[in-house]
């Protein structure tokens, strides 16, 4: 099943995000095959990061919140809020 992970970062907290942002992506990278996309959320300049989306194939919404509480970014307290929704690709999908 797929899930998308939204994370929405704190106020201010670019230099915390960009202090973690190799680690995650070293992170995300071993998830390997998990991660179907995904990128920061941007802000309307698109010269700063405001949060991360996810979309995940995993067998349950428990697996993806352990993900989620094993990522850098959340051992860093980078979020303000984790959103975990299952998901279906519909357009776009090069499986379908």
């Amino acid at each position: 099943m797929l899930f998308v992970l939204i994370c929405t970062d704190k106020a201010g907290a670019q230099d915390r995000r960009l202090a973690n942002r190799d680690a995650h992506l070293e992170f995300i990278k071993d998830l390997g095959d998990t991660i179907k996309l995904g990128g920061p959320m941007i802000t309307e300049d698109g010269q700063g990061m405001t949060g991360s989306l996810l979309v995940l194939e995993a067998d349950s919404r428990q697996a993806v919140e352990d993900i989620a509480a094993r990522d850098p970014y959340a051992k860093a307290d980078l979020f303000e809020t984790v959103d975990i929704r299952p998901w279906k690709w519909t357009v776009g999908n090069p499986e379908a």
